[in-house]
């Protein structure tokens, strides 16, 4: 949802790495095949890409690419229950949303710090935050 407000606000393609990523029956794509094809996506001079593949990622080479990153850090409880309302997940998706602070999150601040040190990050924890950053980038594209 986020990727495509940005989209209206920016005119930027929007690349739903779930789509890319996730083979028939939910089977992950092998790492070294996951870093071509991400760095054949990031080959295009502008984009928006949205999504986290947790453990199976590889996001060093998105995150090189950015000029712009927004993660979005919500509480676990808040997660938690709009997955719920979403629908069914799977078990190992459960998992990764119960480790995300100790496991993801750590390996996926230190990829921006050490990839990505000229990029705008936004570390976003609450809905109130995401919807003052949306409209502070609507203000900037519409000057």
């Amino acid at each position: 949802m986020l990727a495509m407000t940005l989209r209206e606000i920016t005119g930027l393609p929007v690349i739903e790495l779930d789509k890319v990523f996730w083979r028939p029956g939910l089977a992950a794509t092998p790492r070294d095949e996951w870093i071509k094809t991400q760095q054949r996506l990031v080959e295009e001079e502008r984009w928006i890409m949205d999504g986290d593949m947790g453990p199976c990622d590889a996001v060093e080479v998105r995150v090189r690419a950015a000029d712009t990153i927004i993660l979005l850090d919500f509480s676990f409880a808040r997660c938690a229950w709009r997955t719920l309302r979403r629908g069914r997940e799977r078990a190992d998706f459960w998992q990764w949303l119960v480790a995300y602070r100790w496991r993801s999150r750590p390996v996926l601040m230190e990829a921006i710090s050490k990839h990505a040190p000229d990029a705008d990050v936004y570390v976003i924890r609450s809905p109130k935050a995401l919807t003052r950053l949306v409209a502070n980038l609507a203000e900037m594209a519409r000057s």
